[in-house]
């Protein structure tokens, strides 16, 4: 049976001197294994969200429980289960790669500090090259970071990561600044991770085929959540299925819809909603000779776009 790692209830954040609230009293569930995306546009609460979920900020009001943790009352705990990349890196530049996860882990209490590889536990070699080979980066690993190419930076971020074994890993932006090539192989090896290690991986993200793949996306916009559910239920829920249609006559066609009283957009050819009427009834109404006719089921994309732009189907 699922088991529930993130548990957000009437959750707000509201900033010092602000007129409306950063988040406004949102809620929602993760469970354990499960690829949650928050999606929305700059601006929307993603970030406070993710700051709140991580410790980072403290919560206006509202109950955050993250892995069996209160985030106010036990935020080490809820660190010591959590993996997080942000969305800039946080990558020392002036060590090499296993220096960046040597000071991690040590700041993390996992193993006192050695000055060398070679003298750590044997337990932190184990780990330190199991996930490097798994990201592909086990060659490199005693390389300085600035060899290293924005792909192999994240991959190193990834395995700093890991390398506390979390719960959940959170994940801000994950991709920005990565060219398609090495943003492709970092969901790769994200995927193998979750399966391979049972990772709940919480994604912020403003990329919709990033949040395309996730078992539940949660839209959020102006700090409330907009809808929550699966990719299908998202486009069920906000975007009905629409028929496109156009004439050679558009000035003629465009003024016998209004004259109907039918909803419709230009993109350029017309686009109908198909909530209130079905294909046929519509098509039966129009006396204007059409030169296409098609349906077209909702994308997550329609969705999206509908709630950046606030612009109403009906």
């Amino acid at each position: 049976m699922p088991t529930t790692i993130i548990e957000v209830e009437n959750l707000v954040k509201r900033y010092t001197s602000a007129v409306e609230n950063a988040l406004d009293d949102i809620s929602f569930t993760v469970e354990a294994g499960e690829f949650f995306s928050l999606l929305g546009p700059n601006g929307a609460g993603k970030t406070t969200t993710l700051s709140i979920l991580t410790t980072i900020l403290s919560p206006t009001s509202g109950r955050v429980i993250v892995a069996g943790h209160d985030v106010q009352k036990d935020r080490g705990a809820v660190r010591r289960n959590s993996g997080i990349i942000f969305q800039n890196r946080s990558l020392d530049e002036n060590l090499t790669a296993e220096e960046n996860i040597r000071l991690h882990v040590i700041l993390y209490g996992m193993y006192d500090f050695r000055p060398t590889f070679s003298t750590m536990p044997r337990d932190y070699k184990r780990r330190v090259h199991r996930l490097a080979k798994m990201l592909g980066i086990d060659s490199e690993i005693f390389n300085p970071i600035k060899s290293f190419s924005g792909g192999m930076k994240r991959k190193l971020e990834i395995v700093r990561g890991l390398i506390h074994e979390p719960q959940v890993l959170f994940l801000d932006e994950p991709s920005t600044g990565l060219d398609p090539e090495s943003r492709r192989n970092l969901w790769q090896y994200l995927t193998d991770v979750r399966v391979k290690k049972g990772v709940t991986i919480f994604l912020s993200t403003h990329y919709l085929d990033e949040a395309e793949g996730a078992d539940k996306i949660c839209i959020i916009n102006k700090g409330r959540i907009v809808s929550l559910g699966t990719p299908s239920q998202i486009k069920t829920d906000l975007v009905s299925d629409h028929l496109v249609i156009d004439a050679e006559d558009r000035t003629q066609l465009r003024a016998e819809l209004r004259e109907l009283g039918v909803s419709f957009i230009e993109s350029p050819q017309f686009k109908l909603s198909l909530s209130d009427s079905t294909a046929h009834q519509i098509i039966k109404s129009i006396n204007t000779p059409l030169n296409l006719v098609r349906t077209s089921a909702p994308s997550l994309e329609d969705a999206y776009l509908r709630i950046v732009s606030g612009r109403p189907w009906n």
